[in-house]
């Protein structure tokens, strides 16, 4: 039991509020800048009041960016690639949980081995498999016909680049999904499942009208996660995307925002920081409007 006191409480407070003024701080510096014109964001030191620029800049931002295709383009690539992991995470754990084949822990294991192998990591093979996705078939089809003539194909060549699902289907699978999915599903009661096979309710119908209604907190933490970690994705996008002028997504386009430093000019602070404000924005609409569920999915063990 925690017991509660006017100092512990005043304590308490005093250091959420200083974690708070210390996360705030970067975020007010950028509305600080987005708001003041050219000249004012390149005095030293930049003045710490608010200006009135800020919706001049943020107009210059969305269109000398091209924000509406790239903002576009992250929008289908985050819901694309949260809504994908949740799908494949529920699958993968309902398969390991409720199926009893001799090596589901071993598939287990091996997906959540997978955790120490992030993007960066296999970055290289990663991009060679969206080069051609067939290639790792052929490959396979290549080596039996080494062995066994007969069964030479030759598979067609699938080119994920510059296209939506080269930015998404890599970055689908996810060791950290199956891992909460699994998680949940073991406390899910041994009498629900029994309920649900002796009215007759096969293996789709229960993870259909059982399991997916129990777990749509875990579905919302999931995919708030995963939406932000997509849409904040800058490496794997500028490898797979080189025609920018269709495909780039708005953290790509960011590193565009100050156009200045190519030519050695002063850099336009203000738009820059004005278009990280725009950049921003979805993300942060995501969050608050999923927080309780968030929140719940984290954190919630009643069934």
């Amino acid at each position: 039991m925690v017991e509660r006191t006017p100092l512990i409480n005043l304590l308490t407070h005093a250091v959420l509020l200083l974690g708070l003024v210390i996360l705030m701080a970067p975020l007010a510096l950028v509305v600080i800048a987005a708001s003041h014109d050219f000249k004012t964001v390149n005095l030293s030191p930049m003045p710490l009041i608010p200006g009135g620029h800020l919706w001049e800049n943020l107009r210059a931002a969305w269109v000398g960016n091209n924000f509406g295709q790239v903002m576009f383009t992250s929008l289908v690539v985050a819901f694309g690639v949260a809504a994908g992991k949740i799908i494949l995470s529920a699958m993968s754990a309902f398969s390991i949980v409720y199926f009893r084949y001799r090596l589901r822990m071993v598939f287990f294991w091996i997906i959540f081995i997978t955790l120490m192998l992030p993007l960066e990591v296999r970055i290289v093979p990663t991009y060679a498999v969206a080069a051609n996705a067939l290639s790792p078939y052929q490959g396979l089809i290549d080596a039996l016909a080494s062995l066994v003539p007969a069964i030479s194909i030759k598979l067609p060549e699938w080119n994920l680049l510059n296209t939506y699902q080269g930015l998404i289907l890599p970055l689908v699978a996810t060791a950290t999904g199956t891992f909460l999915y699994r998680q949940f599903f073991l406390t899910v009661p041994e009498e629900l499942t029994e309920a649900a096979r002796m009215d007759g309710a096969g293996a789709l119908r229960f993870f259909w009208d059982v399991l997916l209604p129990l777990s749509k907190t875990n579905m919302a933490a999931l995919g708030v996660i995963m939406f932000v970690w997509a849409w904040n994705q800058y490496l794997w996008p500028i490898l797979v995307v080189t025609d920018q002028n269709h495909f780039s997504t708005a953290t790509m386009q960011l590193s565009k925002a100050v156009p200045g430093l190519a030519f050695g000019e002063p850099p336009v602070w203000n738009t820059a920081m004005a278009a990280t404000l725009i950049v921003m924005v979805p993300p942060l609409i995501v969050v608050i409007l999923a927080q309780r569920w968030f929140v719940r999915g984290l954190i919630s063990t009643e069934k």
